[in-house]
C-alpha cells in the first residue's frame, strides 16, 4: 500500500502530524498550512522535511489544492468563533472565513480525499459552521461520525474536552456502526454495534470543568470568600461547591487514570524557580487556584493564558509533600497579608512547565521548541494545541474497515 498523502491544515505546532506518526499509518504530509509565524517556527524545528506553507488557506487556489493530490485532510480550524466563553460569532466571525472556504473548495476538488479528521472546541457541535460541514460532507458522499472526547477517556489525568469528526467516502465502510449521536468514547471496531467508552464521566460532567473555570473567573469579585468546612473535615475553597470537591476526589480515586507524577520533568538539575507562583499571585488568587499534587489523577484544561494569567487557565502543582492543602487554608481569612503569604508558601505551588503540558498532551519525548521561543510563547502554543494520543486513536479508527 502506497503511503497516504496527507494535507495538514491549521497545522500549528504539529499536533496532528504527531498523531499521524503515532498511529503508525504509512503516510506523508505533503503540505502543512498555517499563518502563525511562531507556531511555524516550532513546526519547522520538529518537521524540517515537511513542506510548510506560511499563507492563508483562502489564498490557496483550487489548482494548487488539486496539485497536492492528497488522500486525507487533518484540520483544526480556529476555535474562537465557537468557544462557549467567547462571543460565539460562528460563521459571521472573520476567523471562520478560511473554514468556509474549505467547505466551498471540497466539492470542487478533482479528487475528493478519502479521509477527513477535524478537531475543535466543545460548542462547535451546535454551530452553524458544523451544520454547513455536515451538509457538505453529505453532498460529497461521506460517512461521518462525531465525538466529544477528553484525554481522561484514555487514562491521561487532564480534562480537555474537544469535538472531533472523522469522515470517509462511502465507497469504504467504517469498521463500526455509525450513529447520528455524538459519541463520548471510542468505537469498539471488533464488535461492530457496540462502543467502548472508558470515560467514567458523562459529557455533562466533563463540561463541568468549564463551569469551574467560569467560577474561577468570577472569584476576584468575591474576595470575602472564606474556606468552608466540609462534612469529612476537608475544606472547600476557591468558591468550590461540595459537588465539585466530590468530583475531584472521585477523579483522584480512579485507578484507571495515571498519576500526574508520570508526566512531570525528572531532571533535578533544571532550575524550576521561574515556575513558582509569585507572592502577588498567591495572595490575590489563593481562593481560586485549582491545586493538584504529584499523586493526583486529574488536572484542568491548560489554556493559552497559562503561566501569564491565573484565573481559569489550568491547575497548579503543589510540590511540598509534607503538608496538607487544608492546613494552609484553614483560618486564612484571619491573617494579615504577610502571615497569609507565609502559610500559602508552605505548599510550594508552581506552574506546570511547558514540557510537562506537552507530555500531558501526548507529544513525543523528542518534541521540542527552538531556543528563541519564550516560555510564554510555549504556553500559548500548547494552549492552542490538542491531544496527540486521541488524534492517533481516531486516525486508526478512521482507517479501519469492515
Amino acid at each position: 500500500m502506497a503511503p497516504l498523502r496527507v494535507l495538514e491544515l491549521y497545522s500549528g505546532i504539529g499536533g496532528m502530524h504527531c498523531g499521524l506518526a503515532e498511529s503508525a499509518v504509512p503516510a506523508e504530509v505533503v503540505a502543512a498550512v498555517d499563518v502563525n509565524t511562531t507556531a511555524n517556527e516550532v513546526y519547522k524545528y520538529n518537521f524540517p522535511k515537511t513542506p510548510l506553507w506560511a499563507k492563508t488557506i483562502e489564498g490557496i487556489t483550487l489548482k494548487e489544492f488539486d496539485a497536492l493530490d492528497f488522500d486525507m485532510i487533518l484540520m483544526s480550524p480556529p476555535c474562537q468563533p465557537f468557544t462557549r466563553i467567547g462571543l460565539q460569532g460562528d460563521v459571521s466571525d472573520p476567523r471562520a472565513k478560511s473554514f468556509l472556504y474549505i467547505l466551498d473548495i471540497l466539492p470542487r476538488l478533482k479528487k475528493l480525499p478519502s479521509y477527513i479528521l477535524l478537531e475543535n472546541v466543545k460548542g462547535f457541535e451546535s454551530s452553524v459552521a458544523r451544520e454547513n460541514l455536515i451538509k457538505t460532507l453529505q453532498t460529497c458522499g461521506y460517512h461521518y461520525q462525531e465525538f466529544l472526547l477528553s484525554p481522561t477517556c484514555i487514562g491521561i489525568p487532564n480534562s480537555r474536552l474537544r469535538y472531533f469528526l472523522i469522515a470517509k467516502l462511502q465507497k469504504e465502510q467504517f469498521a463500526f456502526q455509525v450513529t447520528n449521536q455524538i459519541l463520548e468514547g471510542f468505537p469498539a471496531c471488533d464488535t461492530m454495534s457496540s462502543f467502548e467508552s472508558p470515560c467514567s464521566v458523562t459529557v455533562k460532567s466533563l463540561g463541568g470543568n468549564i463551569e469551574t473555570d467560569v467560577n474561577q473567573q468570577n472569584a476576584i469579585s468575591h474576595p470575602q470568600c472564606n474556606p468552608i468546612p466540609h462534612s469529612d473535615g476537608t475544606f472547600l475553597y476557591k468558591l468550590e461547591t461540595a459537588e465539585e470537591l466530590e468530583r475531584k476526589q472521585s477523579q483522584n480515586n480512579d485507578s484507571s487514570t495515571q498519576m500526574l507524577e508520570e508526566f512531570l520533568e525528572k531532571n533535578e538539575e533544571k532550575d524550576m524557580s521561574q515556575f513558582f507562583l509569585p507572592p502577588k499571585s498567591l495572595l490575590r488568587y489563593a481562593l481560586i487556584l485549582d491545586i493538584v499534587q504529584t499523586t493526583s489523577r486529574r488536572s484542568t484544561c491548560f489554556t493559552k493564558g497559562y503561566g501569564h494569567y491565573v484565573e481559569g487557565t489550568g491547575s497548579v502543582l503543589q510540590t511540598a509533600t509534607d503538608i496538607e492543602i487544608s492546613s494552609a487554608y484553614e483560618s486564612l481569612e484571619t491573617l494579615n497579608d504577610e502571615e497569609k503569604l507565609a502559610k500559602l508558601s508552605t505548599l510550594k505551588l508552581r506552574y506546570f512547565t511547558p514540557k510537562e503540558i506537552a507530555n500531558l498532551h501526548g507529544f513525543p519525548l523528542q518534541f521540542g521548541f527552538p531556543e528563541k521561543i519564550t516560555t510564554k510563547q510555549q504556553y500559548r502554543l500548547l494552549g492552542n494545541s490538542l491531544n496527540v494520543h486521541i488524534v492517533a486513536k481516531l486516525i486508526t479508527v478512521l482507517l479501519q474497515s469492515r
